[in-house]
């Protein structure tokens, strides 16, 4: 019976101790020359004992084991005393998930040389043992060891070698390869049940040594190199020289078209038959004696030790001291090495603890290596599962390590669920949140603050990683399901840290929960924010009622310094208009002017709609800027013309220009810009009441003002008399007679010309002042006036030279007038004369009228000889034609 797994007696008397112990290290640096260094120690393999020297030979010295083969359950070994010993093995597993083997022995045969066993060759197909002795292969029965009955082997054999990628699809032969005694020969035979078949024999540039075999190419060990030789074409592709006088050559199969060679320098080189190398070297000792493959390791077994690297990243992870050994093997993932006296197995222990252990030594990038390779071991939905996890627990240990950007990619890659993540986090989980961390779990961190050991600024630094992984995460699928938890610690961690971001997150579609949320955001005074969540939550009372306890002082946040306009632009666009009036008098009361913009800046659909403007007004009744303010929008802005507002509009601006007037006030700026908007009113509304502002203006001092509501009133004269006799403002008096004309003939602006030219020249003489105000007007506007009457009109003291300009846009006005005169009446005639051709045409032509001619339009006969012919041909009836309204038919032509 073997000893438990972890203190194994070795050959050489060691134990099988853990690895990274420095002795063990010290002395494999001596007598092996591999710097201990650089071995990164990894449990994968134990040794236990499989066969023991007692149950093998008993007290016999002189008998030493050769080979050995195994087949399932099934154990033979091949001794130098010419027997076979098949024994069966049963595996048991202790409670601590160590393996042990039992060994019972079945039977032993001498096969009647004596020579020793060389090969041992399970061919279980054939349920036949094939065994090299004396340069012959026998085939054995696998259970009895009994010859075949028919005798038949394979004489003439130096070694042998299975194909386990079979050239034949024949299931029940065996291809096998063998070195001949014949100088630099191969051969390859069918082995049947009770038959062998040669099929093959191949020449080699030298004398073979070792050989393997994949399909229909062979791994030739030669005299001097490595080659491969398809078998099938002949063609031959050198590897690389060695020599075998120094090195005891090893080929391997070790994979479908690869194999495995000791190389020069003391490599483990990987060959595919194409004779490249697609992985790299693994470093042996310089005598190696044997090498086999559990995947993924590559075991090599020298004098003292037996080292085991790792395929996927060619580094040695363990080392077990072994000594006397000769033979190492692998059979069907079952690795057996052996001295001269004993057999041991080499357990692997499960690759998930590997990992495991890899892991909890923070050996990440090893664990994940073994982790990617465990693919082809393990069946692919569990692969799944166990790749994942291992990306999520490696990348927490990144994560501890504040390695923050190979942590983000791991737990991307293993789609951790993002609240493992928050977890570690005191309090930023909500607290209706029902996660529990995964089981086993996943690292081995209470919280943060176990993580950190108190660290504020490794704390600082996991909170911002956090921010900047949930920020990317949460509009991905690796949120979904979890959009709550990971919007609610953004939340939270934004209001910590006064982030920016806190008030974008709140601004756009997120899943905080409110109680969590407000809770938190209140306890770092973010008050700002804190309306912002409850204005996303429908719960717009309740925001701008903290906002405005914010305006008012109650409460202290400086996250916006307009709060205040903030608010009034927050009414502006608010549909619930029980809210903009509760709110609308303290917008007002801290200014009018931005107050007043809760009615003005509303969008127009929604004026139109909800809010009434009398109802505004009443409220506006108290602010008398924002009552003008809004009254300008509705005259201005929305152009209503209901008669009460443009009245009202310009009392209350004529009101402030009263009160404004110089001596009354010194905003003479103010009084001025008032003024204008006034003027601008009169002259543009047609819907105030005019006499009303009449009976207002009259003996106001508003001369100007009176000369609009003049015009207004049709009262041209007086309009006219008081701007050239009272302001003397000429120009205006000019400007007046273009606006009163706007959109009337022109024969009613040369009436308002000439009225006020009259003016100019009423005075008899008129004074100089007067009169060149009057050349100007002739001048500027010639086209304007009747030149016949001007000239009656004019003293004859004034010159030619004076008026030349008037004279001039006079005559050319009166030339064109005649001469556009001549050209309309050219056409005219011209027009007629077509005409009157069209017609002598028509009356040229006969048309036949009869009672079988129907009418174009009703489509009855003609029953009298009246009738109306249309432009084309057709006839209607007189009536039909008189009553014919379509616009798209031909008008009637000539009536006959």
């Amino acid at each position: 019976m073997a000893t438990g797994p972890c203190c194994v007696p070795s050959p050489c008397g060691f134990l099988d101790q853990s690895p990274d112990r420095k002795p063990q290290a010290l002395h494999q640096q001596k007598c092996c020359g591999r710097p201990a260094a650089g071995t990164m120690s990894t449990k994968a393999f134990t040794l236990v004992s499989a066969v023991e020297r007692e149950l093998l030979m008993g007290d016999k010295e002189r008998v030493n084991i050769e080979c050995v083969e195994c087949c399932g359950k099934n154990l033979y070994v091949g001794t130098n005393d010419c027997c076979i010993h098949h024994f069966l093995l049963e595996e048991q597993t202790l409670p601590a998930g160590t393996a042990t083997f039992t060994a019972t022995k079945q039977l032993h045969r001498h096969l009647g040389f004596k020579k020793p066993v060389n090969e041992l060759r399970a061919a279980s197909a054939l349920h036949r043992l094939l065994v090299l002795c004396d340069c012959s292969i026998t085939l054995v029965n696998m259970r009895s060891l009994e010859p075949v009955p028919s005798g038949a082997r394979i004489k003439g054999a130096v070694a042998l070698a299975l194909n386990e990628n079979p050239v034949s699809a024949d299931p029940f032969c065996v291809e096998v390869c063998i070195i001949s005694v014949k100088r630099r020969t191969i051969q390859v035979f069918m082995v049947y049940e009770d038959r062998v078949q040669i099929v093959r024999e191949v020449s080699t540039p030298e004398q073979p040594l070792a050989v393997a075999v994949d399909g229909h190419f062979l791994c030739l060990a030669l005299t001097t190199q490595y080659i491969i030789l398809n078998y099938n074409t002949g063609v031959a592709q050198d590897l690389f020289p060695y020599c075998s006088e120094e090195k005891r050559p090893i080929v391997k199969r070790i994979g479908r078209q690869e194999f495995l060679l000791a190389g020069p320098g003391g490599l483990g080189m990987f060959a595919t038959v194409a004779g490249i190398s697609q992985r790299a070297p693994v470093h042996w000792s310089e005598n190696v004696i044997g090498a086999a493959i559990c995947f993924p390791y590559v075991l090599a077994l020298d004098d003292e030790f037996i080292t085991v690297h790792s395929m996927l990243d060619q580094q040695q992870k363990q080392t077990l001291p072994f000594k006397e050994g000769h033979i190492l093997q692998d059979f069907e993932g079952r690795v057996i090495v052996a001295t001269s006296k004993g057999v041991y197995i080499l357990v692997p222990l499960p690759l998930e603890k590997q990992i495991q252990d890899l892991l909890s030594s923070h050996r990440v990038e090893e664990a994940l290596v073994l982790a990617k390779g465990a693919r082809r071991n393990i069946p692919k939905e569990k692969f799944q599962v166990m790749y994942r996890r291992v990306l999520q627990q490696a990348g927490f240990i990144h994560f501890a390590q504040l390695q923050f950007l190979e942590a983000k990619e791991l737990f991307r890659s293993g789609q951790l669920d993002v609240r493992e993540l928050i977890s570690l986090y005191p309090f930023l989980l909500p607290t209706s949140s029902s996660f529990t961390r995964s089981h086993p779990p996943l690292h081995e961190y209470a919280d943060l603050n176990q993580l950190t050991q108190g660290d504020q600024e490794k704390v600082a630094k996991c909170k911002r990683f956090l921010m900047s992984y949930l920020n990317e995460v949460r509009s991905t699928e690796v949120a979904n399901g979890y959009k709550e938890e990971v919007d609610t610690a953004l939340l939270k961690l934004y209001a910590e840290a006064d982030h920016d971001s806190l008030l974008d997150l709140l601004v756009t579609e997120n899943a905080c929960l409110l109680t969590d949320s407000a809770a938190w955001l209140e306890k770092h005074k973010k008050y700002f924010a804190l309306g912002l969540l409850y204005h996303y939550n429908d719960q717009d009372a309740a925001a701008v009622q903290l906002w405005v306890n914010i305006v008012n002082g109650d409460l202290h946040d400086a996250t916006r310094a307009d709060l205040y306009e903030y608010v009034v632009d927050f009414l502006t666009y608010s549909s619930d208009q029980a809210l903009v009036w509760k709110y609308a008098d303290w917008a007002l009361q801290r200014s009018e002017e931005l107050g007043v913009q809760v009615f003005t800046k509303r969008p127009l659909e929604e004026q139109q709609n909800s809010f009434n403007p009398d109802d505004i007004l009443t409220c506006l009744k108290r602010y008398p800027s924002a009552l003008v303010r809004y009254l300008e929008h509705l005259v201005m802005d929305r152009k209503l013309q209901r008669e009460e507002y443009h009245t009202r509009l310009a009392v209350l601006y004529l009101d402030e220009v009263l009160q404004r007037r110089p001596g009354a006030s010194d905003k003479g700026a103010d009084v001025t810009e008032t003024q204008a908007k006034l003027r601008h009113l009169l002259q543009k509304s047609d819907s105030y009441r005019v006499h009303f502002l009449m009976e207002r203006v009259q003996g106001a001092g508003l001369p100007m003002e009176r000369a609009i509501l003049h015009g207004k009133l049709e009262e041209h004269e007086k309009a006219l008399h008081t701007l050239v006799h009272e302001l003397r403002d000429f120009p205006a008096a000019e400007d007046y007679c273009l606006w009163r004309s706007e959109g009337r003939g022109p024969a009613y602006r040369q009436r308002l010309f000439h009225t006020l030219l009259a003016l100019y020249l009423s005075p008899s003489p008129p004074t100089p002042e007067l009169t060149v105000a009057a050349v100007d007007l002739l001048n500027r506007h010639a086209a304007e006036f009747d030149a016949a009457q001007v000239l009656q009109l004019l003293p004859g003291t004034w010159s030619v030279q004076l008026l030349c300009p008037f004279l001039t846009g006079a005559m050319r006005g009166s030339i064109h007038s005649r001469r556009t005169a001549q050209v309309a009446l050219g056409l005219a005639k011209s027009e007629n004369l077509i005409y009157q051709h069209d017609k002598m045409k028509l009356k040229g032509s006969s048309i036949r009228l009869s009672d079988k001619k129907l009418c174009q339009k009703c489509h009855s006969p003609f029953c009298e000889p009246a009738f109306v012919r249309c432009p084309n041909g057709g006839l209607v009836h007189t009536h039909c034609a008189a009553s014919h309204t379509d616009p798209s038919s031909p008008s009637p032509g000539a009536r006959t």
